[in-house]
């Protein structure tokens, strides 16, 4: 039990009615997991102290209820895994899936590791690269992300890892539709045959999770350069800006 931002100390909140619903006999691993993610997941900065009462309601449940999106035994990789959300949670839900979870930072990564070990989960691994590094060495049948990036920028990392013809499915939220118009361009580059925004669990959370479906005609090719006006693309634009002031100095 690790102190709020107040001093006073913050405990793993309780499973609520439906979580039993929604994970079945699952429900131990998933407590054992928000457990970590009240105490050490805070003090790692992986996750705000103002989140553990909400940990449940806003980040747990609402990745679980997307498990059903999933092929059965599919491989998995979690893009930008950073708390395990949803890569984790999958994990725990769906003992058949076989997930990957790619974080670039090992701070991040050395956390999710101990709590992998801690739970015995056997269906997930960690890899610590960027989804780029791993284009041409990891093939999986879906990506899943949560909170990364825009969908434009999110496709272009994500979808190489796909096998011809497999699926992304991110979580988005209320954006979704409009990150499917405003991104239609990119995703025509990226051979994205098929997209669509499907809800899961109405009834079971509030507000149910929307996620994007977008379904590969073959394979996507690796654009190198960042899409849109996210990090990767800050960070693309200062790398140029350094070259050019090194071509200055010579």
């Amino acid at each position: 039990m690790e102190p709020d931002e107040t001093g006073a100390q913050v405990s793993a909140p309780p499973a609520p009615d439906q979580a039993q619903q929604i994970l079945g006999d699952r429900l131990d691993l998933a407590a054992a997991y928000v457990a970590h993610l009240a105490d050490t997941g805070v003090t790692h900065g992986l996750i705000g102290p103002r989140e553990v009462p909400r940990l449940w309601q806003r980040h747990v449940l609402n990745c679980a209820v997307i498990a059903p999106a999933f092929e059965a035994e599919a491989s998995v990789a979690d893009v930008g895994a950073g708390a395990g959300l949803p890569g984790l949670v999958l994990a725990i839900a769906r003992p058949d899936l076989r997930l990957v979870l790619v974080e670039p930072l090992e701070r991040r990564t050395r956390w999710l590791q101990s709590v992998i070990d801690d739970l015995g989960l056997d269906n997930v691994e960690v890899r610590r690269a960027k989804a780029e590094q791993l284009w041409g060495t990891l093939a999986v049948d879906a990506v899943t992300s949560r909170a990364v990036a825009r969908l434009g920028e999110l496709a272009r990392l994500s979808l190489p890892l796909l096998r011809p013809g497999g699926t992304m499915i991110a979580l988005k939220g209320e954006r979704a539709t409009t990150e499917l118009a405003e991104d239609a361009e990119i995703l025509g580059r990226l051979r994205v045959a098929d997209t669509a925004v499907e809800i899961y669990g109405e009834g079971q959370v509030d507000p149910p999770s929307t996620v994007v479906v977008l379904r590969v005609d073959g394979m996507a090719p690796q654009l190198r350069t960042p899409v849109g006006s996210g990090p990767a693309q800050s960070a693309e634009k200062k790398r140029a800006k350094r070259a050019q002031r090194r071509q200055g100095r010579r």
